[in-house]
């Protein structure tokens, strides 16, 4: 048996038992290396430690029951490739049948009069009890809580234990790259004690001490990351602003700014003026008036020589900012211009022309603002619209178009800030925390499917009164029986809700330009009912939409509930959202309870946090950071708050962790990042 001792980086063929036709099976696993296996962390663990009495297990569920073998029966074979095993065991007060289908090596394994701790549901038939298929533990065994992990075909529980295991007697460089100093600081174990008790826990305890090592090193690496990556940004020679007076753009706005909107115009444009790139996250929930901040950060640019480029994620939204741009910006001598996919090849000629001339100060537009072909004056500013449909890794590519401009990043997502903090950690976060005056809350009413006809009259009396209404459907990404389901809904509420209405449908299938198409209809007018699947949570301003549908309710996390309610309530008209439900349950009774209560997104989104659990709240991974292997942001809050305080207090002193007694930690950071980072 080769004993010798391993490094993380060794092959996993290096353990025994492991050859090439194996080592394929751990690699779909994403396991090809020594550390790669110790890395491969439990999914959850059978626990032996509190066995129950026969008596007292619970019929139908898991129990741990701990029994000395009393006899063997005679195996029976009931068909070709079917054997049953059966045996009689005894915890002292009760007999039980364990029934064990096609396996003589486990049935060998069992030996009268030896004690076993057994784990598996229980049958009672009479007065008869019966344990089918269970797992077995030795009676003097000391690993009594055993690891579970997950699996592919031609893969055991068993085989991957014995691995584990012999890679945690074997591995040599168990090197600590965490400072001393925070371990003590933050209590936490040895990096070996951890790596050993997440796989095999002497107990529950020194369990949760080795999750909170794992944890925070995952969590303090990430928060590292961001902040290199924002000491990176803050070092580039950005436009160095002189101070300009904000008076002629405040006074010709058709309202007044908010606090939230004075404060986080503040915070930009001090950025601005230190001659190093601003990186600034605006977060605001929708209606909050992001694009006043945007269009008052571009008016300052504009005054100092420099020019602005605006980046909305579809032609619709470049479209709207463009209009709401120019409104603001045009009478104050700022001349605005568009740039989308769908021009004339001579419309786009012109453009470019006025950009690269600089006659054109706020360039806004589509993916088409990222082209060779466009080239700038004097770029100064980059604002990009919805950053998290991009993601960390393609922050830059817009930016690269000047020498080091600002750059800020408008998201009508609202997320918590410890959160945000991780997911933008190379950002700085002004909040839009307040709503314009004069908005009017959206009324907000949760109903069964039962109350579906009523609710629909009320729709089609705000259609009479000249108002639209939008109906949203949940679809599954790739789900081809929800996308028939989406477009029969919309063809059946055309016959019969809304027949003498004007119906379009919306969904995410549909190619671009069909999509611009059905909602500038909309936009226009042109339709009264738009049926659509969540491809309208980041849409445009239709001030004349005054209800919002939302079908199957207990689909959609609370925050998307919201981004999609923010669809309305964005004219003069008192709005309406209407949560409709199959199934009123206790939980869903409770979200919409929080809905109708609230209209503050962060605080929603924090609501959304705890109730949604383990990786549901962001969907799918569209914020461009690592992947987490043990750690779980929706969860481990306290953690990472620790974990990102001690990553700022050790980048304030080495920003690049270029200190030789950090040289580990800069591996890690580097090693936890996608190798396309900007790290």
């Amino acid at each position: 048996m080769n004993g010798s001792l391993l490094r993380g980086s060794d092959k996993i063929t290096a353990l025994n038992k492991i050859g090439q036709k194996r080592a394929q099976l751990y690699k779909k696993l994403g396991v090809e290396t020594v550390g790669e296996l110790l890395k491969l962390f439990p999914r959850g663990y059978i626990d032996y430690t509190s066995p129950v009495a026969i008596a007292d297990a619970i019929e139908g569920e898991m129990n741990v029951v701990s029994v000395t073998v009393t006899r063997k029966l005679m195996p029976a074979r009931i068909r070709k490739g079917m054997t049953i095993y059966k045996l009689v065991a005894t915890d002292g007060e009760t007999d039980m049948t364990v029934t064990i289908y096609n396996s003589q090596y486990l049935f060998d394994r069992l030996v009268v009069g030896e004690e076993y701790l057994l784990y598996g549901k229980l049958t009672v038939t009479g007065r008869k009890a019966d344990m089918q298929s269970p797992l077995v533990l030795q009676g003097d065994s000391e690993d009594l809580i055993q690891p579970i992990y997950p699996l592919t075909e031609g893969l055991s529980q068993g085989m991957l234990r014995l691995s584990v295991k012999e890679a945690l007697r074997r591995i040599d460089d168990f090197s600590d790259v965490l400072p001393q100093e925070i371990q003590r600081r933050c209590m936490l174990c040895a990096i070996r004690y951890a790596y050993e008790n997440i796989h095999f826990p002497k107990d529950n305890h020194a369990l949760s001490v080795a999750r909170e090592r794992l944890i925070f090193d995952e969590l303090f690496m990430m928060s590292l990351g961001m902040q290199m990556l924002k000491y990176k940004n803050r070092e580039s020679n950005a436009p160095k602003l002189r101070s300009v007076s904000l008076q002629p753009f405040s006074q010709s706005l058709p309202f007044e700014l908010t606090n939230a909107q004075q404060r986080s115009i503040s915070e930009c444009l001090k950025d601005m003026q230190t001659g190093c790139s601003m990186n600034r996250l605006l977060q605001g929930d929708v209606g909050s008036g992001k694009t006043a901040v945007a269009s008052a950060c571009a008016y300052a640019i504009t005054k100092n020589g420099y020019q602005t480029a605006l980046m909305a994620p579809t032609e619709i939204l470049a479209n709207q900012h463009y209009k709401t741009l120019c409104e603001f910006l045009n009478p104050l001598g700022v001349t605005v211009c568009l740039l989308t996919g769908s021009m004339s090849q001579k419309e786009k000629n012109e453009i470019r022309s006025l950009i690269r001339e600089g006659k054109c100060s706020v360039a806004v537009g589509t993916h088409a603002l990222f082209q060779e072909s466009v080239s700038f004056h004097k770029l100064g500013l980059v604002i990009t619209d919805e950053q998290h449909r991009f993601g960390v890794n393609q922050r830059s590519a817009l930016a690269a178009k000047g020498e080091s401009p600002h750059r800020l990043v408008m998201s009508a997502t609202p997320i918590p800030r410890t959160l945000a903090l991780m997911m933008f950690g190379d950002l700085d976060i002004s909040l839009l925390d307040e709503l314009p005056k004069g908005r009017t809350a959206i009324k907000t009413y949760g109903i069964t499917g039962k109350k579906r006809d009523s609710a629909f009259g009320f729709v089609a009396k705000e259609l009479d009164a000249g108002r639209q209404a939008y109906i949203v459907c949940p679809m599954i990404e790739d789900s081809d029986s929800d996308l028939k389901s989406v477009i029969k809904y919309s063809e059946a509420v055309s016959r019969t809700a809304f027949k003498n209405y004007r119906v379009g449908l919306l969904h995410g299938k549909l190619p671009a330009d069909e999509k611009e198409r059905i909602m500038a209809q909309f936009q226009r007018h042109e339709l009264d009912v738009l049926v659509a699947t969540t491809v309208v949570e980041v849409g445009v301003d239709v001030p004349n939409a005054t209800v919002m549908v939302i079908e199957n309710t207990e689909r959609f996390g609370l925050s998307q509930l919201h981004q999609l309610r923010g669809r309305v309530g964005r004219g003069k008209y008192q709005s309406y959202c209407i949560l409709i439900t199959e199934n009123m349950t206790a939980e869903c009774r409770h979200r919409m309870e929080i809905l109708a209560h609230t209209t503050d997104g962060f605080k929603i989104s924090e609501e959304d946090l705890k109730l949604r659990g383990p990786g549901e709240f962001f969907g799918s991974r569209q914020h461009g950071l690592p992947k987490l292997k043990i750690a779980d942001m929706t969860q481990d809050i306290e953690l990472m708050r620790k974990a990102q305080r001690e990553a700022q207090l050790l980048c304030e002193r080495d920003p690049y962790l270029e200190d030789i007694a950090n040289a580990g930690l800069k591996k890690a950071v580097e090693e936890l990042f996608d190798k396309g980072s900007d790290l």
